[in-house]
């Protein structure tokens, strides 16, 4: 950022320690924020975008964004691949068990993980994959999220298909890095070298009905996010928008400047409901230290340090024991 573009925007934002002092985490929305100004040439425009970005992060931790660029054929073909391989009998599908990968990735039957705070178990369904090489297949990587993915061998063009979606999610998520290095108040490319193979983890989920009669569609509102009076709010389904959400390793990364918020997801609707999170992170050998825009001598660095692998296996370890 040249001095000249800091003159032009430092007078309309308070410092960000600033801001996260004095949070409002009671809110009865979620915010939608339209990005489509995200690769503006127009640095102020991009600025724009990065800050109504940083309110939702550090005020609510959830929020919906438009105009990402993402085509809905896309979507819709990625939706149908879940529920081709949802529909596999049981037997078919736990051919490739997640528990039979040191990487954590296959399939998870229901209740096969447990995030649950009551321990009861998670009441969905899914199936994990990360990056690899959409020519040879190899990951290439070593250490503590080392290996490769897993496929199931009866459904023509899976491979294929959740790799296109996968890739240009990948891409849509370093592009919102450049955004939150601008919030953070770093350089805008602060965050380039640190997500050139993101640990990005794509997971198709499918929560059966929890009540009433079997029926079968992907856009069910489920998702809900906790305010901090103790409130639910309904993070309804919304065309043409994606949902974002903070998360912890974010969070540990911004020393909580960042808001990772407890959310949950109940089927009551009475029809299968389809979801397909990424969960973007940086490559796994980078350091989570504080982010220097994140710490000062009253907010000192409150997590030790670990590598992102580290931090995403022991996160894994936990949900599937």
């Amino acid at each position: 950022m040249t001095s000249e573009k800091a003159t032009l925007e430092t007078p309309k934002y308070t410092n960000i320690l600033d801001e996260a002092s004095s949070i409002n985490g009671g809110f009865d929305s979620i915010p939608i924020i339209d990005i489509g100004n995200m690769t503006n040439s127009d640095f102020r425009l991009r600025k724009d975008v990065a800050m109504k970005i940083r309110d939702a992060c550090i005020n609510v931790g959830f929020f919906y964004i438009t105009n990402h660029g993402v085509d809905q054929s896309l979507i819709d073909s990625v939706v149908a691949q879940a529920k081709r391989f949802f529909d596999l009998p049981l037997e078919n599908k736990m051919l490739i068990d997640i528990s039979k990968s040191k990487n954590f990735k296959g399939y998870t039957p229901v209740l096969g993980e447990n995030v649950n705070p009551e321990n009861r178990g998670d009441l969905h369904e899914g199936f994990d994959m990360g990056w690899e090489d959409p020519q040879t297949g190899s990951t290439d990587w070593t250490g503590d999220m080392g290996g490769d993915n897993v496929w199931p061998s009866d459904i023509p063009g899976f491979r294929e298909e959740l790799l296109r979606y996968y890739y240009t999610i990948v891409h849509l998520g370093k592009t919102l890095f450049r955004l939150f290095a601008l919030a953070l108040e770093l350089p805008e490319d602060f965050f380039n070298d640190k997500t050139k193979r993101p640990a990005a983890i794509m997971r198709l989920l499918h929560y059966p009905p929890q009540v009433g009669p079997v029926d079968d569609k992907d856009n069910v509102a489920a998702l809900q996010v906790q305010n901090t009076d103790g409130q639910w709010v309904n993070a309804v389904p919304i065309p043409g928008t994606f949902v974002i959400n903070i998360g912890d390793q974010l969070a540990r990364w911004t020393n909580d400047v960042f808001k990772s918020t407890p959310h949950r997801a109940i089927n009551r609707s009475g029809i299968r409901r389809y979801s397909i999170p990424l969960f973007f992170g940086t490559d796994y050998e980078v350091k989570l230290e504080p982010l220097p825009s994140c710490v000062s001598e009253t907010r000192p660095p409150r997590y030790d340090i670990v590598t992102a692998g580290e931090y995403v296996k022991s996160r894994l370890e936990a949900t599937y024991t």
